[in-house]
């Protein structure tokens, strides 16, 4: 209960920040104010490896960045704030992986701390950018019209999509073949990744999955720019609730447990991140959330 209440403080400053703060680069004519005021584990370090097979997090300590890789070049997901760039770059080579390699970008949700260095990345790799149908307006302008974090000025730089995804949409490279899943709320387009993955000794399969925490303070009926946010978070948490995997993973190492389940230096260990326990309590848990928002908001 805890990291949800932070995190709708840390973005509630976040949105306050962004009318101060000008992080000094421009995109296409836009200033973009990339928020300043948010917590250290975002931008923090974190030693890249191995997760399962062919699968690897490339991501800061808390902000969460995936690695896919494949004969024909590989899949990011996600890339955290704007100077994660340099850290996701030292990342994958650490790993014996060429940068510019990474064919497809990816997100599971179209704010600032998960897009921050997208525009970046693809300038240096040329990779595709595809993002969730509900997101692409807001990732095209830099997150000025997300219903939340909206303003006037782009919270990161804004992306060309190349490939507009929906539900159920199936993303493909190399042998690999991604479910992209439409579980919006958090934003209107965010998504979590069903896929499998392999090593020597078994299969696993992997759901990436974007938690819809619930970022407005707002009551649901106050947010004209967005109507049916309850109908798409009551979908999305029973969608969630029908999902099977053997690994679970997320957009905050907070949210799945990174640091508890695995410690820089540690030996390869898949098993370490299956653990439907811990997914099941994080959805009750979001459940109840849900339910007391919607109480709330009736009122």
């Amino acid at each position: 209960m805890y990291f949800y209440c932070m995190y709708r403080c840390i973005l509630k400053k976040a949105v306050l920040a962004i009318n101060l703060i000008i992080t000094g680069f421009v995109a296409t004519a836009q200033k973009v104010m990339e928020p300043s005021n948010v917590p250290a584990e975002w931008a923090k370090p974190y030693p890249a490896f191995q997760i399962a097979g062919n699968l690897y997090y490339v991501g800061t300590y808390d902000l969460a960045s995936y690695l896919i890789t494949t004969p024909q070049g590989h899949i990011l997901i996600n890339t955290g704030l704007a100077a994660s760039a340099s850290q996701i770059r030292a990342g994958v080579e650490s790993l014996g992986f060429k940068f510019k390699d990474i064919r497809i970008l990816l997100t599971t949700q179209a704010h600032y701390d998960h897009m921050g260095a997208m525009a970046e990345i693809k300038r240096i790799t040329g990779a595709q950018m595809m993002v969730d149908s509900g997101d692409s307006s807001v990732v095209a302008d830099g997150g000025r019209s997300d219903y939340a974090l909206g303003g006037n000025e782009s919270a990161y730089e804004p992306v060309k999509i190349d490939r507009v995804l929906h539900d159920k949409d199936t993303v493909s490279l190399g042998g690999m073949h991604l479910t992209m899943l439409h579980h919006p709320g958090h934003t209107k387009g965010s998504c979590s990744y069903l896929f499998d993955v392999k090593d020597k000794w078994k299969s696993y399969r992997v759901l990436i999955a974007n938690m819809p925490t619930i970022v407005t303070e707002k009551s649901f009926s106050d947010i004209p720019a967005y109507p049916s946010i309850a109908k798409d978070y009551e979908y999305t948490l029973n969608a969630l609730k029908r999902q099977s995997f053997d690994i679970w993973l997320s957009s905050h190492a907070s949210q799945f447990g990174l640091h508890t389940k695995h410690k820089p230096g540690n030996k390869y260990d898949p098993a370490a991140f299956i653990d439907k326990k811990g997914y099941d309590s994080m959805i009750n848990d979001l459940q109840t959330e849900f339910l007391k928002k919607v109480k709330k908001s009736s009122l």
